[in-house]
């Protein structure tokens, strides 16, 4: 069992906001490897973005989709049942938010309340997505493949940032903000679903007879990783690509990486696990 579970966001934080290269994250990377502890990737990305970036990374612990929409475990992992659990291919997946057919009728119905457009993934192009996130044009062919979130693109004066976002609460459900975009969802975020996998890996490890502690590290950069930063025993928060950290993420014994995106994700990983070691 692991005595630590590292648990990072992916744009902006492992990965570099503009090429989406990992690169400047490979010591740390190695690090957590060769000491078997799990790195938990936690982002806003569908299951089809992130399968092919676990390949590139010969990543096999589990993953979180669309802003804690749902847990991946890949088969074998755990030796009991999960909860809300389903299987699909070689996962068993722990479904927490709504499903998306159901959160694009609820932007419709805020879309008419406010009679302004909210233009949804579900509403644009891939060529359009592309220019939207930067992404080339297979990735976006794969963020178009939602299944719990639904960003969407909402510009406009103050008041109507603040009534979108009422009639989202009003209803019960959920919004973030991640980058460029913002996301409708269900009452589901990123700490939520970190926070069932914990109690995964605490079964096992009671099931096991083991008692030691199991550490928890969470890595961000903005305000939609702060459900997960605010759940983990080490919250870090590496730099935005002009040097700045995000001023609405406020959290007692906050670590500062010193570096823009994997390089700050890198330097903060090498020198925690030093200072734990």
């Amino acid at each position: 069992m692991p005595k630590m579970i590292v648990y990072t966001d992916l744009d902006g934080s492992l990965l570099d906001s503009t090429t989406y290269s990992y690169a400047a994250a490979t010591r740390a990377l190695t690090a957590l490897r060769e000491q078997d502890i799990p790195l938990v990737l936690v982002s806003s990305k569908t299951r089809a973005e992130m399968e092919p970036l676990r390949e590139r990374l010969a990543h096999r612990d589990p993953f979180i989709v669309e802003n804690g929409g749902a847990v991946f475990v890949p088969h074998g992992l755990f030796d009991f049942p999960l909860e809300r659990m389903r299987t699909r291919a070689s996962y068993q997946v722990i479904e927490l938010g709504l499903p998306y057919h159901m959160l694009r009728e609820v932007l419709k119905q805020i879309e008419d309340a406010v009679e302004t457009p909210l233009h949804g993934f579900g509403d644009l192009s891939v060529e359009a997505i592309m220019q939207v996130t930067g992404l080339p044009h297979a990735d976006a062919v794969l963020a178009k493949q939602r299944e719990y979130d639904e960003p969407y693109l909402l510009q406009g004066p103050p008041a109507l940032i603040e009534e979108v976002c009422r009639q989202i609460v009003t209803r019960g459900l959920r919004w973030t903000k991640g980058g460029r975009l913002f996301h409708l969802l269900g009452e589901n975020d990123k700490g939520e679903a970190a926070s069932v996998l914990l109690r995964c890996y605490l079964r096992q490890q009671r099931m096991s007879g083991q008692t030691e502690r199991i550490e928890t590290v969470g890595i961000g950069d903005s305000i939609n990783d702060a459900p997960l930063l605010a759940m983990v025993d080490y919250p870090i928060l590496v730099q935005k690509p002009d040097g700045s950290y995000d001023p609405d993420i406020q959290l007692a014994g906050l670590i500062y990486a010193q570096g823009v995106g994997p390089v700050g994700w890198n330097e903060a990983v090498l020198k925690l696990l030093a200072q734990v070691s």
